[in-house]
């Protein structure tokens, strides 16, 4: 009999949680933590309808963190617009008519479709794409092959993330620094070197957390908005005309001219709404009037002051073209300003990097991905994670990038392709959570999906035309993610259809060894298992080979919800209390959380189950997987040999449970088999 390849009860190698199992018991409830065992406290959440200084002071820290991407689109949204192949000249009416696209993209995608629209769609505060997929789960009566598309849709989503990630420092590093061209053309040689240097650093002190620097981040995005603000104030006094670009009408005059061609102007047009995604990823951190506030009252009108500016330069100099941002500013505050645009697009890439740490922590929880390293970089504020795996990662992808691409204006191809399939990810999801949540009529939903698709799909074709030059990036990028995804849970869903067959009922166990004598000792034994009906394999495998077992025996199983965090207080999903001092726990997390043993065991003993620190001894499974050369058919389970490979080595790196779980190293005993799959 081998050891049960999910006996280290990893949330990763279980299904999400639909509403917790009790398994027939009647759990035992949790009324509170007692003080004395000191129990961590409860994580703050954030006011959802902060007031006064507070508000004020949640809108600011949102600047870095939520607008960053979207605010240092300046620095080449416009550019791009206006580049040779586009065939568009620098006229009056091409000026009005892309400002005029430009404008109401950011009205119709950030204002109204997120700011309005999905914001709404929250999982008890958090949101991002798989925040919404949680709560789609959340409705048992999802059928199954619906089921399957919305999470395949999300995991989509999730993946172009990754690839947004990678880009995004690159990009924005990049635009800031290409201002050294501006200022002497000769320093144009040193713009890839510096944007390598600058983007190293920038990766190397993601092991040091952003809880000092951070405070940092709203004022300088703060300043940057102003600036933004001041010199397109102060083009646009010279050139009032520009104000035509408010006219739709412009816009849809300048796509009727086109033709087939406004298409490849579109795929510039987007660069001007990157980073609209982070609106809703961060509702957990800030909550929804503090972002919507700084959105409608800062940012949205410091970026059309600041694009209406260059439109106005270009307008009365059309060879401003080139870099119509930084020739803004007047010959003697460009070198500032090259600083200030550097530091604010480290901080639009330094959101995009704890982006991608959270969706891996989300991934790990909800079985999607194999254990990693999560470190808690501050005491005090929830959520900010490093995952070293991830960071190095990103490191080495956005250098690649830089080394292939070596300015943003070649770059900006291969950006917009994992913004804009993030946009489609999640106008499918919330489309689906209208219809399944909310109960909307057919034709409010219908009509809802209609408008996000019109958005949607012109930007997405946009780019799908520009993926040989460039747009293969992140479209690789994500379907390495999505295969590694798929695979994993896959591999985890046929480890324990294969492990069934060697499954015996706890209630079985526990009257075959009440005939036994096994010796019992002294303290108390935790076995961890992801199969809360059965008997861990762990268990019996520690009972045949050392032929003892402890006064106390505790099976805990940790399973993961589709809710961002569960309050200490409920921790406990449920505690039987069987016969011969045994002990069955189930714990819940929330797929924001890290899972942790020793807080458990702190729980219990708050409802009397005794344990010390000393006399307490872990036992996990360690299992090395050998896939065989076939493919896997059975159960309704398929996977080709290439994929079973995959998952053998991916399971192989993933992190120990132990330190996953926050267990005493020396108080842990693995016991191991081979497994043939």
């Amino acid at each position: 009999m081998g050891t049960d390849p999910t006996a280290a009860g990893n949330p990763a190698d279980q299904p999400p949680a639909n509403g917790l199992s009790t398994h027939g018991q009647t759990p035992t409830p949790v009324d509170g933590v007692s003080a004395a065992y000191a129990l961590p406290a409860p994580k703050p959440h954030v006011d959802q309808n902060p007031k006064g200084k507070r508000l004020a002071v949640l809108a600011l820290t949102a600047l870095g963190v939520v607008y960053g991407d979207i605010g240092t689109s300046p620095l080449y949204a416009l550019r791009e617009c206006f580049k040779p192949e586009h065939g568009l000249t620098a006229t009056p009416e091409h000026v009005y008519g892309v400002l005029s696209l430009i404008v109401w993209s950011l009205m119709l995608v950030v204002t109204v479709k997120y700011i309005i629209f999905v914001m709404r769609a929250d999982n008890r505060g958090e949101g991002g794409i798989l925040a919404l997929l949680a709560l789609i789960l959340q409705r048992e009566t999802v059928h199954k092959f619906r089921r399957a598309v919305l999470i395949s849709i999300a995991l989509v989503g999730a993946a172009l993330l990754y690839g947004d990630g990678t880009i995004t420092p690159a990009m924005s590093v990049l635009g800031a620094v290409e201002g050294l061209k501006v200022v002497a053309p000769a320093l144009e040689k040193v713009v890839v070197p510096l944007t390598m240097v600058i983007i190293a650093a920038l990766f190397f002190f993601q092991k040091h957390g952003t809880a000092k620097v951070g405070v940092f981040f709203g004022p300088v995005m703060l300043l940057w908005f102003g600036t933004l603000a001041v010199l397109g104030v102060r083009e646009m006094l010279l050139a009032p005309a520009v104000l035509n670009g408010l006219n739709p009408i412009h816009g849809i005059n300048l796509i009727i001219e086109q033709g087939p061609a406004a298409l490849v102007l579109m795929g510039a047009v987007v660069l001007a709404v990157t980073g609209a995604e982070a609106l809703a990823a961060d509702m957990g951190h800030f909550g929804k009037k503090p972002i919507r506030l700084a959105w409608l009252w800062l940012v949205f009108p410091c970026l059309l002051l600041n694009y209406f500016g260059q439109g106005a330069l270009i307008l009365r100099d059309p060879g401003a073209i080139s870099s119509p941002f930084f020739l803004l500013a007047p010959e003697a505050l460009r070198v500032p300003l090259i600083l200030l645009a550097t530091a604010a697009a480290v901080i639009a890439s330094q959101a995009m990097i704890s982006g991608a740490f959270s969706i891996t922590q989300q991934c790990v929880q909800l079985g999607y991905s194999p254990r990693v390293t999560i470190v808690h970089t501050s005491a005090r504020e929830f959520g900010q994670i490093y995952i070293p795996e991830v960071n190095w990662a990103l490191a080495i992808g956005c250098i690649l990038i830089v080394l292939g691409f070596r300015d943003s204006s070649s770059l900006g191809a291969a950006y917009g392709i994992a913004v804009t399939g993030t946009f489609l990810c999640t106008s499918l999801l919330f489309v689906a959570i209208a219809s399944a949540r909310w109960n909307w009529r057919g034709w409010q939903v219908l009509l809802v999906a209609v408008g996000f698709l019109a958005l949607d799909l012109p930007f997405v074709s946009a780019n799908l035309i520009k993926v040989a030059a460039g747009g293969w990036v992140p479209l690789v990028i994500g379907l390495a993610i999505f295969t590694m995804m798929t695979t994993w849970k896959r591999g985890r869903d046929i480890l324990r259809e294969r492990l069934r067959e060697n499954k015996m009922p706890l209630q079985m166990f526990l009257d075959s060894f009440a005939t036994g004598k096994t010796p019992r000792v002294p303290g108390t034994a935790v076995f961890m298992t992801s199969e809360p009906g059965g008997a861990p394999v762990v268990l019996l495998h520690h009972l045949k080979h050392n032929k003892v077992l402890h006064e106390q025996v505790i099976l805990l199983s940790i399973q993961t919800g589709d809710v961002p965090e569960v309050p200490v207080a409920e921790r406990l999903a449920s505690l039987d209390r069987m016969e011969k001092g045994f002990i069955h726990v189930v714990a819940r997390y929330g797929f924001m959380e890290s899972p942790d043993v020793k807080e458990i065991l702190a729980v219990l003993r708050t409802q009397g189950v005794k344990t010390k620190p000393l006399d307490t001894s872990y036992y996990l499974g360690r299992e090395e997987l050998i896939p065989a050369d076939k493919p896997w058919k059975k159960g309704g389970l398929s996977m080709n040999i290439w994929r079973k490979r995959l998952f053998a080595i991916m399971a192989k790196n993933a992190r120990s449970a132990a330190a996953f779980f926050n267990l005493p190293p020396n108080r842990v005993v693995e016991l191991g088999t081979q497994i043939e799959f």
